[in-house]
């Protein structure tokens, strides 16, 4: 499970990165608004932990960005914030949750599993675009009902395009959220290039219509339309 916290305290974000690591999260910090919109807009997170006072655009606007443009992401604000207005505010902007500081950290964990549980029925557990279809319990891929047999690293990057599909995503977005790190470095590009070409002639070699897209100099993009 992918959490991300938008907390501009470094030592509240750190505590928490701890302790939710500590629990089997992966945890991404965000210490503003506008870094916590672009991380829920370019990456997938099973849940976000947000604070309401931040620099710049604080974590209301934020929260009715996301909602505006239909991100259903479970959301839970953690706000000093105490007033029952406070609340009724964050609620109607499209908060799950809501919990005030000082918090106890059990609580917040146990708040976490209920919205996720809450979510669980509406999970995707499978992935389509034209004739491909991804099984994310099986993990199986099959293209006009052929099974395709991909490596670990395959199927992690056509998860993400299948995710993100219709949508540009940049070399540095794969490093980041399918290579798992935040240092972009011209051989790690060519690695992903490498792994790319891998997985277009598995998908693509033999059909007529080709869904993976190079935009070159500046990423890639899966959809049933041609460019």
């Amino acid at each position: 499970m992918r959490i991300l916290v938008v907390e501009d305290e470094p030592k509240v974000a750190q505590a928490l990165k701890t302790g939710l690591s500590g629990e089997g999260y992966e945890v991404t910090l965000a210490a503003t608004g506008e870094d916590g919109f672009f991380l829920i807009s370019s990456a997938v997170f099973d849940f976000v932990i947000l604070d309401i006072m931040l620099p710049g655009r604080d974590g209301l606007e934020m929260l009715a960005a996301m909602r505006k443009l239909g991100q259903s992401t479970p959301v839970l604000i953690l706000s000093a914030r105490d007033t029952v207005e406070d609340r009724i505010r964050g609620l109607d902007l499209g908060a799950d949750d809501y919990l005030v500081k000082p918090f106890a950290f059990d609580e917040l964990l146990a708040r976490i599993r209920a919205l996720l549980r809450r979510g669980r029925p509406k999970e995707t557990l499978r992935l389509k675009a034209a004739d491909v279809e991804m099984d994310l319990v099986t993990r199986s891929v099959r293209r006009a009902g052929m099974a395709l047999e991909l490596t670990t690293r395959e199927f992690e990057l056509l998860e993400f395009l299948l995710r993100h599909q219709g949508s540009l995503v940049s070399r540095e977005m794969i490093a980041r959220d399918v290579w798992k790190t935040a240092q972009r470095a011209t051989p790690l590009d060519n690695v992903i290039d490498v792994h790319i070409g891998r997985l277009r002639r598995k998908l693509d070699d033999g059909h007529t219509q080709k869904l993976i897209h190079t935009l070159r100099g500046v990423g890639f993009m899966l959809r049933e339309e041609a460019l």
